[in-house]
């Protein structure tokens, strides 16, 4: 189990490395704030592809292959960012680096999981989401870091995270397979949810959509609002900004268990709303405290909210068909980092970064209230 979730951690390490650096791809490369929010989406459009396109291969061939294959397609990603001077290669970059979370999303996820004890299978979801989350968060502070008190801001923040797949590799090479090759070879087959989980499946994923679409506001514009907005053009702020509301979400998993099993959905949807509430407090009074304070009250929201559906999910899916029902759960997930963040960057090409991100906040905020009720309001 540690050895997949390890693996886990370091590719999602490796999707969030360029957002610290936003701000310093703007002024050497003279990036708009919405050309920004396109790359952001791209990636989004590579983690979506994968999780459709091969996020129930490892059903089939196995769990250990599918991995690999991700993890080649992150240093692939983080090799192009070492030799990246110009619009092409970032945007390839960050397809390859979207494919490869694809990949990982779901298959590490069941992973991890599956390589754990039966009674720890609780548990192990918790692990999976705070790698996958953990990750993510410690990504934006490892660059963040770099680009503010080392060399070679744009290259070095790679260079590490190349290192760091070699042992990710090894552990996967030699992790237990947990599933085996089975009929259907290299077909790749729809997603799909069984009929019996649907119900349950639209709960989680509007939950987890309004979580996501909070972390991407922070992760695509966040660094570019506590520069030009909060008058703090260090990365390593904003690398942090975004690594609280990461970090705190994968912190999420060590208090899900002391919440009751049918309420932590709905309690996931609560955090949302209030971290959504805060940041809107914050963007119109201009607080860095108040934005520090709604990253960890939606980041805290959104872990329990993923972990509580995926781990629902897990238990009712047929064996056959988890990677899958993972994969199309993330899939939902992730759509809130495409669409709706192009949309911000647009907004904010109209009418300003501050009005931007405070309707993106009510949208949010409306969104996962509705969600809230929907939950109480089932059996």
């Amino acid at each position: 189990m540690r050895r997949a979730a390890y693996a886990f951690f370091v590719v999602m390490l490796g999707t969030t490395l360029p957002t610290p650096l936003y701000p310093l791809y703007e002024r050497r490369l003279g990036f708009s704030s919405l050309l920004v929010t396109v790359i952001f989406a791209v990636y989004a459009v590579g983690v979506i592809a994968g999780l459709i396109g091969l996020g129930g291969l490892s059903d089939r061939l196995g769990r250990r292959p599918v991995l690999l294959a991700g993890i080649a397609r992150s240093a692939a990603s983080a090799l192009l960012f070492v030799l990246a001077n110009a619009l092409v290669p970032i945007l390839a970059g960050r397809v390859l680096s979207g494919l490869s979370a694809g990949i990982f999303t779901g298959s590490a996820t069941v992973a991890v999981i599956e390589l754990a004890p039966a009674h720890r299978r609780t548990y192990a979801s918790g692990v999976a989401t705070a790698a996958n989350l953990g990750g993510l968060g410690a990504g934006t502070l490892l660059s963040g870091a770099l680009a503010a008190w080392a060399f070679a801001p744009l290259r070095l923040p790679y260079w590490v995270q190349l290192a760091a797949l070699v042992p990710a590799a090894v552990g996967v090479l030699r992790m237990p397979e947990t599933v085996g090759a089975r009929r259907g070879g290299f077909r790749i087959r729809p997603l799909g949810v069984p009929a019996q989980l649907r119900a349950t499946f639209v709960r989680a994923a509007v939950a987890g959509f309004a979580g996501f679409a909070m972390s991407g506001l922070f992760s695509a514009v966040g660094p570019s609002f506590t520069a030009t907005e909060l008058g703090h053009r260090s990365p390593a702020l904003a690398g942090f900004s975004v690594f609280c509301i990461l970090a705190s979400s994968a912190a999420g998993q060590l208090v899900i268990g002391r919440i009751p099993a049918g309420a932590r959905l709905a309690s996931g949807c609560a955090g949302i709303v209030a971290g959504a509430l805060c940041v809107a407090g914050a963007v119109e009074a201009r607080s860095l405290a108040l934005l520090i304070a709604g990253a960890l009250i939606a980041g805290s929201g959104q872990g329990i909210a993923v972990s509580a559906g995926i781990a629902e999910l897990n238990a009712g899916a047929p064996r056959e068909r988890r990677g899958e029902v993972a994969s199309s759960f993330f899939v939902a997930c992730y759509l809130a980092l495409s669409i709706p963040i192009v949309g911000v960057g647009l907004l904010v090409q109209a009418t300003g970064l501050r009005p931007a991100a405070l309707a993106f906040s009510a949208a949010v905020a409306l969104l996962g209230a509705g969600a809230l009720a929907s939950l109480l309001r089932r059996p």
